[in-house]
C-alpha cells in the first residue's frame, strides 16, 4: 500500500495536430472550461471539468505516424464520468450534432465512446449501481 492517498486524476496530456480546432472540439463536444495561461506560454492549453481534465500539446507531425488502431503499449483512451441524468444528456446532445459514437453495457457501467479530431477515444461513463457495489470492490495486490 502507498504512502500516499491521490485524490483524483488531474489530467491526461494528448498531442494534436491543430490545439485551436481540438480545444474548440472538446469545449463544443464536452463543455469544458479552456485554460491558457501567460506563465505557460503557448501550451499546454488545458481544457477542464472541474478539477479534471486534458492538457492539449502539439503533436510533431514530422515524426513517424503512429498505429492509432494498434493495441500495442499507449493510452488506449480516456473517460470523464458523468452522473446518469448527464449520461443521457451528453447522447442526445451527440446524437443533435450528428457525431458518431457506440455505446458499451459494461455491467456496472454505461459508456459511450466517440473519437476527437485527431482520433483518440473520449469515453463518458456513467455508474448503473450504487457507489459502493463497485467501488468496494477494489483490493491491493
Amino acid at each position: 500500500m502507498a504512502a500516499f492517498t491521490i485524490n483524483f486524476l488531474d489530467h491526461v496530456a494528448i498531442r494534436v495536430k491543430d490545439i485551436k480546432a481540438s480545444a474548440d472540439w472538446y469545449q463544443k463536444v464536452l463543455g469544458l472550461r479552456y485554460y491558457q495561461l501567460p506563465e505557460w506560454g503557448e501550451y499546454p492549453v488545458f481544457l477542464m471539468a472541474g478539477k479534471s481534465g486534458i492538457a492539449l500539446f502539439p503533436a510533431r507531425t514530422e515524426d513517424p505516424p503512429f498505429n492509432t488502431a494498434s493495441k500495442n503499449v499507449k493510452i488506449d483512451h480516456f473517460a470523464f464520468n458523468v452522473s446518469v441524468a448527464s449520461f443521457k444528456k451528453a447522447r442526445a446532445h451527440y446524437e443533435s450534432m450528428g457525431l458518431e459514437y457506440s455505446f458499451q453495457d459494461h455491467h456496472y457501467f454505461h459508456s459511450i465512446y466517440t473519437r476527437d479530431p485527431d482520433g483518440h477515444t473520449v469515453e463518458l461513463t456513467t455508474l448503473m449501481v450504487p457507489e459502493d457495489t463497485f467501488y468496494s470492490l477494489g483490493k491491493p495486490l
